[in-house]
């Protein structure tokens, strides 16, 4: 019998039964308005009729006004703290920037009438059941004192039944107490956790932070990668010419301060987005800083040939990408190539073109006609060339990338809002990677 009950009397049991009782608290004032109402619609009661004898009408009838209340009181965030804590059910926070809708006003006055409604029950029993069991325990010793029965029960081994009586309404008390907090338990995640709308306000929120953190890995990627790459070469240059050159040394320390400044600026604003704690914003790079990237990039032995036309009309969002594009391009230049690079952007008939041009370096050759390969920041999206075309596609446009053994070309076309489809014919973007597999084992061969 011990081993029975003892699953009934853990903490769990007593916590459900003290939210049984918080609900039948929250009851009262509905009942007291409800025996106040009864009271002036039947001002004499009957004698022999009193009010007791009304109570479960009255439980009946202030329900639907419970179920009013739970409509529009902001109740829901207290009875998910009492699911939590006292029932120990899971419940789901749902999304605080999304608006109540009927739908989850309609769910939590449920919630609400069946916590007050089965927790006033309980209560009402377990208020009854105390003191009637007290009665039954001295029945055999003290008989019927209080006239509770109308013809009265003498004490005696007569009335020896009712001690028992007593305890098996006791467990009867238990049994009901667990299970309407088990039942309660189980029906709080449906009724006070999130709503189908809810769940996909969720989703869209984790998929829309998802994608900055992404696009913000990306970014980083590509300066940091570009401010790297430029350091590099810059300090390789400065060291050759530091004793017969001064001044191109200089130039060169400058231009690995300026992009290592730069990489900073990036950073600490992508770490002050990722902390969700501000940091302090820095606007991003655009087109109109294109001088200073390729400024930048010059040494006296890899000079930069650029021919720009007029980049201002280009939107911003465009700008952005076309400069990441750029970077990235300039750096795989700067990385594996050799010689000159050769950088145009323009635009023509309302579509961006730009093209990066390097020779290609001499032990990354298999011949005119040799295979490229595509290199080590081209083997995953998001790096290299896969960047490259990910950032153009989305965008809506075409991007080209090839070798002839000699020399490496990127070419990105982007139309802008205007632009005519016919001006944007496919390219040997995507096929232009086919030819490079990773088990060619030969190095990179170009950007």
């Amino acid at each position: 019998m011990n081993r029975a009950l003892a699953p009934l009397i853990d903490r769990v049991t007593y916590r459900r039964w003290a939210c049984l009782i918080v609900g039948g608290a929250l009851l009262m004032p509905y009942m007291m308005a409800g025996e106040v109402a009864t009271a002036l619609w039947r001002p004499r009661p009957d004698v022999g009729d009193p009010l007791l004898s009304v109570q479960p009408l009255i439980f009946i009838g202030v329900l639907p006004a419970v179920a009013v209340s739970g409509l529009f009181l902001p109740v829901r965030a207290f009875e998910v703290a009492a699911a939590r804590t006292l029932l120990g059910a899971a419940v789901e926070t749902p999304p605080s920037s999304v608006r109540r809708t009927w739908s989850e006003r309609r769910r939590t006055a449920a919630w609400f009438t069946l916590h007050l409604g089965i927790g006033g029950l309980v209560s009402g029993v377990t208020l009854a059941m105390v003191p009637f069991t007290v009665w039954l325990a001295v029945l055999p010793l003290a008989g019927d004192h209080l006239g509770l029965v109308d013809h009265g029960i003498r004490a005696g081994w007569a009335t020896m039944w009712g001690p028992p009586a007593g305890l098996a309404g006791l467990v009867c008390l238990l049994f009901l107490a667990v299970g309407a907090g088990a039942l309660l338990a189980r029906l709080a995640p449906a009724f006070l956790g999130p709503s189908a709308a809810d769940r996909l306000a969720l989703a869209r929120q984790a998929a829309h932070r998802l994608a900055v953190r992404n696009r913000l890995a990306r970014e980083l990627h590509d300066s940091v990668g570009h401010a790297l790459s430029v350091v590099t070469v810059q300090a390789a240059a400065a060291g050759r010419v530091l004793d017969r050159n001064p001044a191109a040394a200089r130039a060169a320390l400058e231009a690995i301060e300026t992009s290592a400044r730069s990489a900073l600026d990036e950073l600490d604003h992508v770490i002050g987005v990722l902390r969700e704690g501000g940091g302090r914003a820095s606007p991003e790079p655009s087109l109109g800083d294109l001088t200073a990237l390729l400024d930048a990039a010059v040494t006296g032995d890899r000079p930069v040939v650029r021919r720009l036309g007029d980049l201002s009309g280009v939107p911003p969002v465009i700008s952005r990408e076309a400069y990441r594009v750029a970077q990235e391009a300039l750096t795989n230049a700067i990385r594996h190539g050799t010689g000159p690079i050769e950088v145009d952007a323009e635009v023509r008939d309302r579509v961006l073109e730009m093209c990066v041009r390097n020779e290609v370096r001499a032990h990354h050759r298999r011949g005119p006609a040799g295979p490229q390969r595509r290199g080590r920041s081209g083997g995953r999206a998001g790096h290299g060339l896969d960047g490259i075309r990910e950032r153009v596609t989305l965008l809506g446009g075409r991007m080209e990338a090839e070798g002839d053994g000699e020399t490496w070309r990127v070419e990105v076309r982007v139309p802008l809002p205007g632009a005519h489809a016919a001006l944007l014919p496919d390219t040997r973007g995507d096929s232009a990677g086919e030819g490079m597999g990773e088990e060619s084992g030969e190095g990179r061969t170009g950007t």
